[in-house]
């Protein structure tokens, strides 16, 4: 069903279902929910539509949908492939869930919190702190991003490896669905085997199926022990020979493994006031390591120390600093966290999201950075992330000096190459940031005639009208 434009008639009607507070039409005061993250995609609408209840959410997607209307579901607006913000028609609107922001419940015996979708995730680690619990979602933009768009996006973040990502942290949801009717599925049990878990339709459909608006999230114990190293290594086959070692050696209590290659620690010093290199010498590659222990007295730093002290011996580990104290340890992170916004000050990036098996992420750096520097000489390789969940965030920064413009002409060609050899590898092209609307030729170039017909088959029994964030994902 074609999308109809907004009338005077329905507008009103919206300002009658949640109040006049609730309904932004002013130009100025919409503008910052009509661009994404990167600046990338920009559009319009004629209003901003702030429920504050499970119950205005469906009068508003009711109204939606007998209107044929599009819904542009909007948590924290800090996506980076353009999923949260409308199309250029002037037909959609944007739903924004951040008046929803209450924590329902903390129920600390059975280690659940249950959230509105527009609690930001910074207040919901927070709140299970104050109870002596830990949710472990973390990421960059956890000060300004909420928990419904976490979760409709299936975020990953520094701490997958050992906790698993969004979808994996969630019991229960409430969704309204695209007709408007609410379904209340916020149990809070570990087993439920009564038929498909329907939840996981929600988990990554980036607001396509329906909205969420609340959701029961695991807790677990509070670290009370917690050791940080950055370690230089021979080279990246060494470090996820460690991962491999630490894990096996402590139980699996390592919570993050990021790789860091030496081009990332030269952006973070070069830009970033206050960053100095940790270490006497220069090395090509790092990682920051974390492990983490709900009862103090673990001997985690004992532990890290005997695993590394043979990579010593063997010389696949030619350095390391060891956190002493939490300043210190904060000073180790700020290196890693440093690394995107040092590349927005060294200019223009050709950015991605992949991912490939663990054991499979040596080779694919390896081949990756030649197969990037025979393709563009003169521009620099920035490889970091999540080397322990196998998320590789495989950049290629513009030649100091060169027109961004010029250079980013290039980004299909070098994208292509990049997703290519990481599907090669059974990989993903997009491991943690979604599909949007950057991603959606991505999705129809390397999903199975099978995998986007049964994708198609779920969005029409669903949305059979097509209002769910129009022009996103599928």
């Amino acid at each position: 069903m074609p999308e109809t434009a907004v009338t005077s008639d329905v507008i009103e009607r919206f300002k009658s279902a949640i109040g006049a507070a609730g309904v932004i039409d002013d130009a100025s005061d919409m503008a910052a929910y009509l661009v994404d993250e990167r600046k990338l995609f920009r559009g319009k609408a004629p209003l901003v539509l702030r429920p504050a209840s499970t119950e205005e959410v469906a009068t508003v997607v009711s109204i939606c949908a007998g209107s044929g209307i599009g819904v542009v579901p909007q948590g924290g607006n800090t996506g980076l492939c353009g999923g949260s913000v409308p199309d250029e028609s002037g037909k959609q609107v944007v739903l924004s869930l951040a008046r929803m922001n209450r924590i329902r419940e903390l129920d600390p015996v059975n280690y659940t919190l249950t959230a509105e979708a527009g609690c930001v995730l910074a207040d919901i680690q927070g709140a299970a702190r104050e109870a002596d619990r830990l949710f472990p979602l973390s990421l960059a933009a956890e000060g300004s991003c909420q928990i419904g768009g976490n979760l409709s996006t299936n975020a990953g973040g520094i701490a997958v490896l050992r906790y698993g990502n969004a979808r994996e942290l969630v019991l229960g949801l409430e969704v309204v669905l695209p007709e408007g009717k609410i379904w209340n599925g916020l149990r809070r049990l570990r087993k439920d085997n009564t038929g498909y878990d329907l939840k996981q339709l929600f988990l990554g459909a980036e607001g396509t199926l329906g909205v969420i608006t609340a959701a029961v999230l695991k807790l677990f114990p509070l670290p009370k022990e917690t050791c940080t190293a950055l370690i230089a290594f021979r080279d990246p086959s060494a470090a996820t020979e460690l991962l491999a070692k630490l894990r096996e050696a402590s139980g699996d209590a390592v919570t993050s493994f990021e790789y860091i290659h030496r081009q990332c620690m030269d952006l973070v010093i070069r830009h970033m006031p206050g960053q100095n290199d940790p270490f006497d010498h220069r090395y090509q590659h790092y990682a920051l390591v974390e492990l983490s222990a709900s009862r103090s007295g673990a001997g985690l730093d004992q532990i890290l120390e005997s695993v590394c002290a043979e990579g010593f011996e063997n010389g696949a580990l030619l350095d390391a600093v060891i956190a002493s104290s939490e300043s210190q340890r904060q000073q180790l992170w700020s290196i890693r966290e440093s690394i995107p916004e040092a590349q927005n000050h060294a200019g223009a990036c050709i950015k991605h999201d992949v991912s490939v098996p663990i054991s499979s992420v040596p080779e694919f750096l390896g081949r990756g950075t030649k197969l990037l520097t025979d393709a563009y000489h003169e521009a620099q390789v920035i490889a970091f992330g999540h080397m322990g969940d196998g998320n590789i965030h495989f950049n290629l920064q513009q030649p100091e000096g060169e027109d961004p413009n010029a250079f980013m002409k290039e980004a299909p060609r070098i994208t292509k190459a990049v997703h290519d050899l990481a599907i090669e590898f059974e990989g993903s092209f997009s491991a943690e940031h979604g599909i949007g609307v950057l991603k959606r030729k991505d999705l129809y170039g390397y999903k199975s005639d099978v995998e986007i017909e049964m994708m198609k088959s779920l969005k029409k029994a669903l949305d059979p009208k097509g209002i769910m964030n129009p022009g996103k994902v599928i």
